[in-house]
């Protein structure tokens, strides 16, 4: 593993590291001045990411926290520009798939130092590819967003904690379904190097034996 040299891991259950996550979010105001703090749960479809997201979110809830997840899958582009190099096209995957501007726009933006607080929670449905017209959800003040999907820290989204969920190379083979995607996520770790900006790393090769890194700065 790479970044800062935290080469050393610690084995972890998904109970102690979502409370560790949970203790740290409550010690840890909003950097941009605002009223909310954003989570970024980074990681490949074969990461168990949504499920650890939701784990945070029901913690959170549990303390009497609000709390809103985000699914990066729901702010894909529609299938005429997805696909518009071919279904299978690894940089498109990588660049071109998520509607970036949307998740700023309607995510982002309503939490915003003065923002409205009133987030988008999806924007377009892919197997219907239609716009799925879900209304904006309120986010109370001192709430908090957590969005997660893969290539999240490549686009200086606005997180006040940001957590990767890593595979190794053989790993994520093995357990991703769409292989020719492979490629793109070689590109993430040799552009940005997600490991290396994430506030912790967390070792997913066996989503039932997860270990980590500690936080950056503990």
């Amino acid at each position: 593993m790479n970044g800062r040299g935290r080469t050393r891991v610690e084995a972890i259950t998904w109970e102690r590291l979502t409370g560790a996550v949970v203790r740290r979010l409550d010690r840890t105001a909003p950097g941009d001045g605002s009223d909310w703090l954003k989570v970024g749960v980074d990681g490949p479809p074969a990461a168990p990411g949504a499920e650890f997201a939701d784990r945070i979110a029901e913690e959170l809830r549990l303390r009497g926290r609000s709390v809103l997840v985000v699914a990066t899958d729901g702010f894909l582009r529609p299938a005429s520009l997805r696909f518009e190099y071919g279904k299978r096209d690894p940089d498109a995957y990588y660049t071109d798939w998520v509607d970036t501007g949307a998740l700023w726009r309607e995510v982002f933006g309503p939490l915003e130092p003065g923002g409205s607080g009133r987030v988008l929670p999806d924007l377009w449905d892919p197997a219907t590819d239609r716009a799925t017209r879900s209304p904006a959800v309120p986010l109370a003040p001192g709430g908090v967003l957590v969005v997660h999907g893969p290539f999240l820290l490549g686009h200086w989204f606005p997180f006040d904690l940001k957590v990767h969920l890593r595979l190794s190379p053989g790993a994520l083979a093995r357990r991703t379904e769409q292989q020719w995607t492979l490629p793109a996520f070689a590109r993430y770790e040799q552009e940005v190097g997600p490991a290396d900006v994430a506030d912790a790393v967390v070792r997913a090769d066996d989503p039932r034996r997860p270990a980590w890194t500690g936080f950056r700065d503990a």
